[in-house]
């Protein structure tokens, strides 16, 4: 008997708890600062109205699923793209005629007054975030133009620097950059944004080009899809010191998903993975096949071997707790890299599943307006504090 009505109790709390986190998730404004869908959308032909299951992480159906709010469309080439503009142009039309098919599902928006009105008419609020300042070519009117598109941020590098602000991956790696961190220009590149209204994204750069962003900026910045340092050292990764000065600027820190970002063990265990295959890795390498090909290709052919690589939930938790325990509430949020990224953390395996995230905060001891931070409210300050005297 009592067996029995400790089993009973036990079913009322876990189903208190599941009342709990999805009422707190379906009030929050859910905000992803980072998601790469528009770059299949191009080069692969998918269109997010479809159903893309089993091909994607996302699409528009699924965002609703998952409670998702707002959503920060990555507009991203790598450096190698000819024509980037251009590129960035065509990726922004793909979102612009999903747009148009579904007023009644998604909206452009330009400031924080006209998301909380599509929040409230139940519509996903879509943005852009440039990911890369090469795709501007070194023209302010460039900039501008994208902008003026609906662009509310940009990475001012990915892993190839521009010639005005070097990245992580530069700075690590390469011997005799040519400059380090910010020139004149790059700090010209900054003061345009912060006039317009554009968010200055912090991911990517190298950690010269970070301190010169913070004593350029007078807005408060993004990094909108990195890590801690501290629990995965990857140049990716943001160190104590780079948090606490984002924390001092007002910004925010919208931890990525990607397992090689959160798990210091991670490239290990994938490396063993790629050396297990290496016969069949090599004879797709000389088939011509890129990196992008072959990781999901050969993830999708030894699935049980993948997910057994991929980290738990709990590790992804573990660097927002310790961002909060080190600055405060105020200062961390959600940046996915979903559709960016192949793997990710075991749980969550699309857009369907952010309210596990809510889920494993109320967990934690979290109560409803610190978790309503976290999940949109932190980045939603600081966008409105870019666009100040804006409107």
């Amino acid at each position: 008997m009592k067996t029995k009505i400790l089993f009973v109790s036990i079913l009322l709390v876990q189903q208190l708890i599941a009342q709990s986190y999805q009422e707190i998730h379906n009030k929050a404004i859910v905000i992803d600062t980072h998601n790469d869908i528009l770059m299949k959308s191009v080069d692969d032909g998918f269109s997010m109205d479809n159903d893309l299951k089993g091909k994607t992480h996302s699409d528009l159906k699924r965002w609703k699923e998952g409670g998702l709010d707002v959503q920060l469309f990555s507009v991203f080439c790598d450096g190698s793209k000819i024509d980037p503009f251009k590129y960035a142009n065509q990726q922004m039309d793909s979102l612009d005629a999903v747009v148009k098919r579904n007023p009644d599902k998604i909206v452009k928006v330009a400031n924080t007054k006209e998301l909380l009105t599509a929040v409230k008419q139940q519509k996903i609020a879509a943005l852009f975030g440039v990911e890369g300042g090469h795709m501007i070519e070194n023209d302010l009117s460039k900039l501008e133009i994208l902008y003026n598109r609906g662009a509310r941020y940009m990475t001012l590098t990915w892993n190839n620097s521009t010639d005005w602000a070097t990245s992580a991956y530069d700075e690590t790696f390469t011997q005799d950059l040519k400059h380090k961190g910010l020139t004149d220009f790059g700090k010209q590149i900054v003061a345009k944004m912060n006039q317009l209204g554009m968010i200055v994204d912090v991911s990517h750069i190298g950690e010269q080009t970070f301190w010169d962003v913070i004593n350029t900026t007078t807005k408060p910045i993004i990094a909108s899809h990195s890590s801690v340092y501290a629990l995965c050292k990857h140049q990716r990764n943001l160190n104590d010191e780079q948090i606490k000065a984002i924390a001092k600027n007002g910004g925010v820190i919208q931890v990525n998903f990607h397992p090689g970002f959160i798990d210091p063990d991670f490239d290990e265990k994938n490396n063993a993975f790629f050396n297990t295959h290496k016969i069949e890795k090599d004879s797709l390498i000389e088939s011509g096949k890129d990196d992008w090909y072959i990781e999901n290709y050969m993830y999708r052919k030894y699935n049980e071997e993948a997910e057994a690589i991929r980290p738990p939930l709990s590790i992804l938790i573990k660097h927002i707790t310790y961002i909060i325990d080190l600055v405060g509430i105020d200062y961390v949020g959600i940046g996915s890299d979903f559709d960016g990224i192949i793997l990710t953390p075991k749980e969550l395996d699309d857009v369907t599943t952010y309210p596990i995230i809510t889920k494993a905060l109320v967990e934690k001891g979290y109560n409803e307006k610190d978790i309503s931070k976290i999940l949109g409210g932190n980045f939603l300050r600081v966008l409105k504090a870019n666009e100040a005297n804006q409107y």
